[in-house]
Formats: structure tokens, C-alpha cells, sequence
């Protein structure tokens, strides 16, 4: 038997799992220390499927976002052996698992918790495939829903701050009811990704009260104190009487809150991974909410930007209030304890990338590279000399749509000011600009009606690679901005959220104590750029509610003549 001193000495680690658009990645922590210990990620074959599904040459419709679920299963089969290996632990070490997702992405599957799209019968229809976050062909449905449930007067229509998106639960859903109504009556389960890996991991179907109250309409009855709920059948049959049970055919199981032990992992799912069978599974989360606690926030008033494809603001806060365009309002959903608030930008790094691949010109590109720099570095080498203004330059963020405030897909990107001397790096700041303008709606939103916001914390990959863009949100907000410490704040997260499954920790506040940390650099505000971009944020906001508030804005009339040309 081994010495009780001995035990002392060993080493405790948790795995956090995050699953994002491209790729999923495994990461192995010190559950006591936070260190980072080795990491893995595993792309996913099918990537985005926008075009045609695999095997297919028929064109989807536009703004479809698809994926495979076989390809979140072989995130778990490859990345973590490969973590375990590189880290050299053995299996008995790893006492708990977190997994984190990009929400809102819904899957249907059979009652055993089988995908739809992988029987034969359902692998050419679209709607039998897994709805990715930013699947925006859901616009008309979202539109509707917003309809009905104003017209009601339902109770989350004020807890999503007036809108609910394209992006979320039932507006993908409803998709699935009008287009492909055979597809929802073989559906036993329309379940979102995160729940549905947990599923599996553990065998049994438990759902997370984080997504169900920030992306399906699972909300607080305010007007008569009457708990969390899902809306009424009534509801529900306004929309389509085929939805009239959906819940209680189609998504009923039990709610835990985060982190909650969902249940230990199968023998099966143990064999696979490498892990012991029963190791603990924590509830699952939404990948840019398991990130809150890993930059050390677990109390309220810190507004904390999870910078990467698009960018997703959440905030704890005491009390309950209404702010327009907020991605949702759920008590226990981002911090337990708290009231979790989310808002977010559709197109931030997708749309730098877009700007990257289709609008530079040959001969930066190689400049960049006889400078030793990757295109992205260089133009921000290039932009860090300019002053605030000196482009010349004003855009609008919504390249992938509007998600805060206005939360509205159908709004398209926008750049003014043009000349035939404007050159590549000036329009590369203009839109770093242009976020951190969207940013500081989503901020006004919030403190407009009171709800405190006194620390930005950034984390995410375009936090760690971009001081520019940073000094920039800084600049803009005129607020300091504090930097978490890991690279990988969602997978480091969802460990955290592990090791509170396993009982390493009571809760999330003792675990971020030992395992989380912010750098020591913090981005300051300098005040003679704050007060140019104090006016260029004025006309920013004109732009914003011309283009975004007006139902008949040429964003909205272009979009329908497109779709005219192309027979839609």
C-alpha cells in the first residue's frame, strides 16, 4: 500500500474538451495548480459543410452551416489518446472531464441518441445534419418567431433583450418542420451538440440549463413567478401545430446546472479514449461561457470577450434586467449564483480572414513574406502606424450579420470613405475598428439600463496574437482590458469545470482561485485617441440604426434582389 505522503505527492489532472467550428481540442491540466500540461487537436474531416453535403453535388441553399457529428466523435478517439501520450499520464490520473461546444448547434438523433444524417435512409437530406452555430438560413423562421411571441407577449422575448436569433434552438428547428417535415417526425431528440456529446460520453441524456435557457427558450416566468419553463403548447401551435409537444416529444430529460456531475464515462467511451470507465463527466457548456471562469471571473461587473471567428460578451451580474439585443438573461448560466448575461458579434476574425483571403493584393502578400510575417502581422505592423482617423475610413461589422444588438442576420458589411488612394492596411484597421465600435454597443446596451460593467477581461486567440486590436477596444471603450493567461481559456474552462464534477473543488469560484490567472500586461486607453474615436463612433452609430434599424434599408433590399435573382 502506498504511503499516505506518497498520495499527497501525486499529481491530480482534469481534460477539458473543446469543440469549436474547425476542430475540437483536448487539454490536459494540473487540477491543482492550472498548469497547462500538453494539449491535442483534431480537425474535423468535413469542416463547414456550406456548399453540398459529402458525397453530394447538390448546391444547399445559402447561409447553411452544417457539420458531422462523427467528426466530434473522433475529437474524443484521437485527440485524447494523443494528449495522454504526450503528456505521459496514465489513466488513473485523469479524475474528471469537461467538455465545452459552439451553441447554438443542434443535432436530431434516434432515441438511443444515434444521428439522424448517419442512417442511410436520412444522409441526403440536409435538415437530417447537425445545424451549426452560424447557420443563418433560418432568418424567415427566427422572423416568425419573433412574431408570435410578441404578439403573446412570451416571457423570452424579454429575456433576449426583444429578439430571438436565427442562430439559436427553434428557429433551426422550425426550419426542420416546414422543409423537411418527414426528417422532425423520425427525430426523437433535437438535442444541442454539447448536451448530446456529454450523451455520449456517459449514456445518458442529461441537458445542460445554460443552452437550454441561452439558446431554447427555456426562461424565467416573470410575470407570474412561475419557475423556468420552456413556452406553452399554445405557443408552440402558433407556430406550426406539428411543434404543439415538441418539448415533451422531442427534448424532454433532466436539467443540471454547471458543473454537475452528468454521470461517468461509459466502458465503451472509456475503451476508446484511453480513460478509466466511470471517470467523472461534467454537465455540458457553451465554449465561450466555460471561458469566463478560466479568466478569473467569477463574481460579478466583468465583462468578459471571448475574441476568436466572432466574438461573444458575457457578464455576471446580481439582478435580473432587460437589455436589447442580450443573447439571452439566465440565472446559474454563466456563473452559478449569478444572473449570466450574453451578447454578442456574429463576424470578427471571419471577417478579417474574409478580408485577408479575397482582398489583398499579390504583392503585400509578398512583401509580407520577404519581411518574414504572416499577412496578418504585417498589416497590423502596417496599421499600428496610423492615428485614429488618418484612414479616412468608417465600416460596419456585419460581414455574418448582426448578433448584438439589433440581432438580425439578414444586415451586411459596409465600408465608407473609399478613395483611389486608400490603401490595403488602412481598410484592415478600419475594420478592427469597426468590432470594437460593435463592442461598444454591446457595452451601452448594458450600462444604458444600469447593469454595472467595471473590468473588460479578452481572452481567445485573437486576444493572444492582436495587441493591436486590443489597444484599439481599449482606446474605443476608454477602459483598461485585462488579458487571461491561457491561450486556451474555453478548454482550460471546461477542465475547471471538471475538476468541480470530480469534487476537486466545491464549486467554480475555489477552482479558478488555484487554476486560473490574467497577464501582467493590461491595454490602457490613451485619451487623446479616445476623443477622435468618440466622434467616429457617433457616426458609426448613425450608420448602425440607418443600415440595421430601418426594415427597409438597402442592406434588407439588396439581400431580397439577390435572392429574387437566384430564385429563392
Amino acid at each position: 500500500m502506498k504511503s499516505k505522503a506518497k498520495k499527497l505527492k501525486e499529481k491530480r489532472y482534469v481534460l477539458g474538451i473543446d469543440f469549436g467550428t474547425l476542430s475540437g481540442r483536448a487539454l490536459l491540466v494540473n487540477a491543482d495548480t492550472g498548469e497547462e500540461v500538453a494539449w491535442a487537436d483534431h480537425q474535423y474531416k468535413n469542416a463547414v459543410i456550406e456548399q453540398s453535403l459529402p458525397g453530394s453535388k447538390k448546391r444547399l441553399k445559402p447561409h447553411t452551416a452544417l457539420q458531422d457529428p462523427a467528426d466530434y466523435i473522433a475529437v474524443l478517439t484521437k485527440a485524447v489518446p494523443k494528449v495522454l501520450r504526450l503528456a505521459k499520464v496514465k489513466p488513473e490520473q485523469v479524475h474528471g472531464i469537461g467538455t465545452d461546444f459552439t451553441s447554438c448547434t443542434m443535432l436530431p438523433t434516434l432515441a438511443d441518441g444515434t444521428p439522424l444524417c448517419s442512417q442511410k435512409k436520412w444522409r441526403n437530406n440536409p435538415h437530417a445534419w447537425v445545424k451549426l452555430w452560424k447557420h443563418h438560413a433560418a432568418q424567415p423562421e427566427a422572423n416568425d418567431i419573433n412574431k408570435v411571441g410578441a404578439r403573446r407577449g412570451e416571457d423570452f422575448i424579454t429575456a433576449y433583450g426583444g429578439k430571438y436569433s436565427s442562430e439559436w434552438f427553434f428557429s433551426k428547428l422550425l426550419e426542420t418542420v416546414r422543409e423537411a417535415p418527414n426528417v422532425y417526425d423520425a427525430t426523437d431528440r433535437f438535442i444541442e451538440a454539447g448536451d448530446w456529446l456529454v450523451w455520449q460520453l456517459t449514456g445518458q441524456e442529461k441537458r445542460c440549463l445554460s443552452a437550454a435557457g441561452f439558446k431554447a427558450m427555456r426562461v424565467s416566468r416573470t410575470k407570474n413567478k412561475g419557475g423556468w419553463t420552456y413556452p406553452s403548447r399554445a405557443f408552440f401551435k402558433a407556430l406550426n401545430p406539428k411543434l404543439t409537444d415538441v418539448v415533451g416529444d422531442k427534448m424532454e430529460s433532466e436539467i443540471i446546472g454547471l458543473g454537475s456531475n452528468a454521470g461517468g464515462l461509459t466502458q465503451k467511451m472509456a475503451k476508446r479514449m484511453g480513460l478509466l470507465p466511470g471517470t467523472p463527466v461534467a454537465a455540458a457548456n457553451i465554449d465561450a461561457h466555460a471561458a469566463v471562469p478560466a479568466c478569473t471571473v467569477t463574481d460579478s461587473g466583468k465583462l468578459v470577450m471571448i475574441m476568436g471567428t466572432s466574438t461573444c460578451h458575457l457578464l455576471a451580474a446580481k439582478r435580473e434586467k432587460p437589455v436589447e439585443g442580450v443573447c439571452g438573461i439566465v440565472k446559474d448560466g454563466v456563473i452559478p449564483g449569478l444572473w449570466g448575461y450574453e451578447a454578442g458579434q456574429s463576424g470578427v476574425g471571419d471577417v478579417f480572414a474574409w478580408y485577408v483571403e479575397n482582398a489583398i493584393p499579390a504583392e503585400l502578400s509578398q512583401a509580407a513574406k520577404q519581411a518574414k510575417l504572416d499577412i496578418y502581422q504585417y498589416l497590423e505592423l502596417q496599421a499600428a502606424k496610423l492615428k485614429p482617423a488618418e484612414s479616412g475610413l468608417l465600416a460596419l461589422d456585419w460581414w455574418n450579420g448582426n448578433r448584438s444588438v439589433l440581432v438580425d442576420a439578414d444586415l451586411s458589411g459596409l465600408l465608407v470613405g473609399q478613395t483611389l488612394a486608400t490603401r490595403p492596411h488602412e481598410i484592415y484597421r478600419a475594420l478592427l475598428e469597426a468590432t470594437a465600435f460593435g463592442t461598444r454597443q454591446i457595452i451601452e446596451a448594458f450600462t444604458s439600463q444600469g447593469v454595472a460593467i467595471n473590468e473588460l477581461i479578452a481572452c481567445g486567440g485573437l486576444a493572444a496574437k492582436n495587441p493591436l486590436m486590443l489597444q484599439i477596444y481599449s482606446d474605443v471603450t476608454g477602459r483598461p482590458i485585462k488579458v487571461a493567461t491561457s491561450d486556451q481559456a474555453s478548454a482550460l474552462g471546461a477542465a475547471m469545470y471538471g475538476a468541480v464534477a470530480a469534487g476537486i473543488y466545491p464549486d467554480i469560484t475555489k477552482a479558478a482561485r488555484k487554476m486560473a490567472s490574467v497577464r501582467k500586461k493590461i491595454h490602457r486607453p490613451k485619451a487623446a485617441n479616445k476623443k477622435v474615436y468618440d466622434q467616429l463612433f457617433n457616426q458609426y452609430t448613425k450608420l448602425h440604426d440607418q443600415f440595421g434599424r430601418d426594415a427597409k434599408s438597402t442592406m434588407k433590399i439588396l439581400k431580397q434582389l439577390k435572392n429574387q435573382a437566384l430564385g429563392l
